[in-house]
């Protein structure tokens, strides 16, 4: 199901200054994304980054395979037109449901969180839980990426569809989160995981929820992290990483941008310029 490469693509339509000036895409259904966002913030500094949220059709947790390829292509369409220069999938959902499917559709390499996260898995621990949304739980790409690479491993998988929208919510310190965080891990909890995945890149964002749920010995894997580590890897192998000083992060969103810049106060520490952008099909 996984190719060996963490990305395919080609840059033939850039110069090689261009592509190493030109921005990185990064989408997400939501706010999610943004804990992809601070680790290039972090780890890539120099790189500019155009962040698109598709929170007209948030979450992406409970649509069908069709509708998150149609969706996704949509967002690559447009982001073709921006002239990036690699894409991030800051979701778990589409990386799991549409990253094979559309990476030899477009002349940029595309990159999903699955793989990276699966293999940091793999080397913290042995007996793995997942915590996902349903369509990422329902497609199985965790398990099926962690035994293709190391097949003696046990991962147990959960679905969590409240979070997302108590994320987006802004409901993270809410009570009933706590509750609903808690009836989540009960059943990982009683295989007794030693390591937990963030299924959904919104999900990082409960990390003070779920460490006080969560043995002190079970380790968390953030696949944001490793994401953007594969992600510096791949611009130094096509030597398109930017040394010059970055642009400023473009935000768009298709929904309301108003929403979208109040979450990313909260996530970002300063409250972003947000554009609604309206995305016509793709045609590739």
């Amino acid at each position: 199901m996984f190719s060996s490469s963490i990305f395919e693509g080609n840059l033939d339509n850039f110069s090689e200054q261009e592509a190493q000036r030109s921005p990185i895409g990064v989408f997400d259904s939501g706010v999610g994304g943004l804990t992809v966002l601070r680790q290039i913030y972090k780890q890539l500094p120099n790189e500019s980054i155009i962040y698109f949220g598709d929170t007209a059709h948030l979450p992406y947790g409970i649509r069908s395979q069709a509708e998150i390829l149609q969706y996704v292509r949509a967002i690559l369409n447009w982001m073709q037109q921006q002239r990036v220069k690699m894409v991030i999938m800051a979701c778990n959902t589409s990386s799991a449901l549409a990253l094979e499917n559309v990476r030899q559709e477009f002349n940029f390499p595309i990159m999903g969180v699955v793989l990276p996260g699966a293999k940091a898995a793999v080397q913290m621990g042995k007996r793995i839980g997942v915590i996902a949304t349903p369509a990422t739980a329902k497609s199985n790409a965790y398990r099926q990426a962690m035994m293709e690479i190391k097949p003696d491993v046990q991962v147990w998988q959960v679905s969590c569809p409240e979070f997302v929208p108590l994320i987006e919510q802004n409901r993270i310190h809410d009570p009933y989160t706590t509750e609903v965080a808690s009836a989540y891990l009960e059943p990982l909890l009683k295989q007794e995981i030693d390591t937990l995945i963030y299924g959904c890149t919104h999900y990082p964002l409960l990390a003070p929820v779920l460490r006080s749920l969560l043995p002190a010995h079970v380790k968390l894997v953030d696949p944001a992290v490793h994401v953007v580590t594969a992600c510096a890897q791949n611009l130094d192998l096509l030597n398109i990483r930017n040394n010059h000083l970055p642009m400023p992060t473009r935000f768009a969103v298709s929904g309301c941008p108003q929403q979208f810049a109040q979450s990313g106060l909260q996530w970002l520490g300063y409250t972003p310029l947000v554009e609604k952008i309206h995305l016509t099909d793709a045609t590739v």
